[in-house]
């Protein structure tokens, strides 16, 4: 299983202050330079974080995988037409919202999405669906011609006690079972940190986890290096 560093978090906190510290596209630098197998943003419509420029040199100077998390808009589809990332990855977006919460639905959007993936394939861009762990959506994005879906996994890293971690992590792992056998990659993430993330690791179909809050928490205290290192050595055992 791979990991993908999100580096919102970084343009959050530079956004704080209206400077330029900390720098998001040094931060995708040292992530790589830790063993990280690829770089996730997400230009939000309002760019409340990640910016048009960030964006751009991110695209210049990331050498592993730049991975593009975008809300399905003709503006958004148009930068990213032009900066022709390694993967998007289409995620429902609200204005109000902290975080991404929930995932696409992708069958009320059947008929966007499938319009929105043949563009991009047009340009040969592979398309990831960001989902809730629902065979229902599952079918419909592999209806759509999705290459990929990254599983939601907030409800599961929300869990009051183990045996409902238990059984969303069931539930996740069924869904990854079942996309895989139509034919569909799988990525997962969201809420994923250094405790949750261990099942993972027996989840087979799942070839890569994106996480972000928790790597950037955890390097205020012991570095960005040793954070996404540490992520890593629990991915990969």
């Amino acid at each position: 299983m791979r990991l993908c560093v999100n580096i919102d978090h970084f343009a959050t906190l530079r956004e704080a202050r209206g400077g330029v510290e900390p720098d998001p596209i040094t931060a995708a630098h040292l992530c790589e330079l830790a063993g990280a197998a690829g770089i996730v943003c997400h230009l939000r419509e309002d760019r409340r974080h990640i910016n048009d420029r960030d964006l751009r040199l991110l695209r210049e100077t990331v050498k592993t995988k730049l991975d593009m998390e975008m809300a399905a808009t003709d503006e958004i589809i148009k930068i990213a037409v032009e900066t022709l990332p390694d993967l998007v990855t289409l995620v429902p977006e609200r204005r109000q919202e902290l975080t991404t919460e929930g995932g696409l639905d992708v069958e009320r959007h059947r008929n966007h999405l499938r319009d929105v993936i043949q563009e991009f394939h047009r340009h040969d861009i592979p398309v990831s669906l960001f989902v809730d762990p629902v065979q229902q959506q599952v079918e419909a994005a592999r209806e759509v011609q999705a290459d990929f879906i990254e599983i939601h996994t907030g409800e599961y890293a929300n869990a009051l006690n183990e045996r409902q971690a238990l059984e969303l992590l069931g539930v996740v792992r069924r869904v990854a079972q079942f996309a895989t056998e139509l034919g569909l990659r799988v990525n997962a993430g969201h809420g994923l940190n250094y405790l949750n993330i261990l099942p993972f690791r027996e989840i087979h179909e799942i070839e890569e986890v994106s996480i972000g809050h928790a790597i950037i928490t955890r390097a205020v205290f012991v570095g960005l290096d040793r954070a996404v290192r540490e992520m890593l050595t629990l991915v990969r055992e």
